[in-house]
């Protein structure tokens, strides 16, 4: 049996909202646990947690991340990221000190804002936009979210990954966007087919003033059918936003999930360089709700 610091955080919850929960392990050091092992947690803790991220310093300004759901690693979960960092950050007084921590996942290299004294958020650097040129036919997109082809919105959909491969839809109204319940199976078997690993769909249409887009996130090939609350698919979102003239990367906040008055908040900015690139900058805060240990049993061969 081995025993590992674990705690539950609620990524992006509000004072009406549940947020969307994300399991911790903190480790002294990568070498503690095996790939194996990191799997085995994630789906003793399906349904629990949407993904378990295992986190270990590794400067004194830097850390390593990976992230596992119950189904497979993910290469990059921005919740978790968001959750965990906050918790870090808040109950140690020398990364509190710090304007800016540095995080390593499988594929890139992230920078961490501190911004708790100020805004009770941290934000995280969305790894670097790559903009598919493929295209999915509208007839498709709607079959799959079980829709009418009238009911998405004027915008091509769009597949950019911000850290995971996202197809960006536009839907016309907000009692559509929340109304959409597609059929998990099939889902998964779209996603698979289109090799998209998640389904950001938007409206401009908002249910409080103050907010700019009501978004909801699929994500069928991680085992479960919708991420109430995501950094990667809102980090998709704002790139393509961008790349449509709908936003100048000004601070905008996204209401996401599917319940109309008590939605997770999730907030975007970007960041230009000096050759014109843009950055997108995606943040929030978590609220701890379980820590303790967690004990894992070796599972007989």
């Amino acid at each position: 049996m081995k025993e590992f610091i674990f705690k539950k955080l609620d990524a992006f919850a509000t004072v009406t909202s549940s947020g969307n929960p994300a399991g911790m392990i903190q480790l002294e050091s990568a070498k503690e646990i095996s790939e194996q092992e990191m799997l085995q947690i994630a789906r003793e803790l399906r349904g629990f947690v949407n993904e378990v991220g295992y986190v270990w310093q590794t400067e004194s300004d830097r850390f390593s991340l990976r992230y596992f759901s119950a189904e497979k690693e993910v290469m990059f979960c921005g919740h978790a990221t968001i959750a965990i960092m906050y918790d870090l950050i808040s109950h140690s007084p020398y990364l509190a000190g710090l304007n800016r921590i540095h995080v390593d996942t499988q594929e890139s290299s992230l920078v961490v804002e501190n911004c708790i004294s100020k805004e009770k958020a941290v934000y995280i650097s969305a790894p670097t936009a790559v903009f598919h040129t493929r295209t999915v036919a509208i007839k498709e997109i709607a079959c799959a979210l079980q829709i009418s082809e009238e009911q998405l919105g004027s915008a091509q959909p769009m597949i950019i990954n911000a850290g995971l491969n996202t197809l960006v839809v536009q839907i016309s109204d907000l009692a559509t966007t929340l109304g959409i319940m597609p059929e998990l199976a099939a889902l998964k078997d779209f996603c698979v087919k289109m090799e998209i690993d998640i389904i950001t769909i938007f409206t401009s249409e908002t249910a409080f003033a103050g907010n700019s887009y009501r978004s909801r996130v699929f994500a069928p090939p991680f085992g479960y059918l919708e991420d109430p609350a995501t950094g990667s698919g809102n980090a998709a979102l704002g790139n393509f936003l961008m790349r449509q003239g709908l936003w100048d990367g000004s601070l905008i906040t996204i209401e996401q999930n599917n319940n109309r008055q008590a939605p997770n908040s999730i907030s975007l900015r970007a960041t230009v360089d000096q050759a014109g690139s843009h950055s997108i900058l995606f943040g929030g805060g978590a609220i701890e709700r379980i820590r303790g240990s967690y004990l894992l049993h070796e599972v007989p061969s």
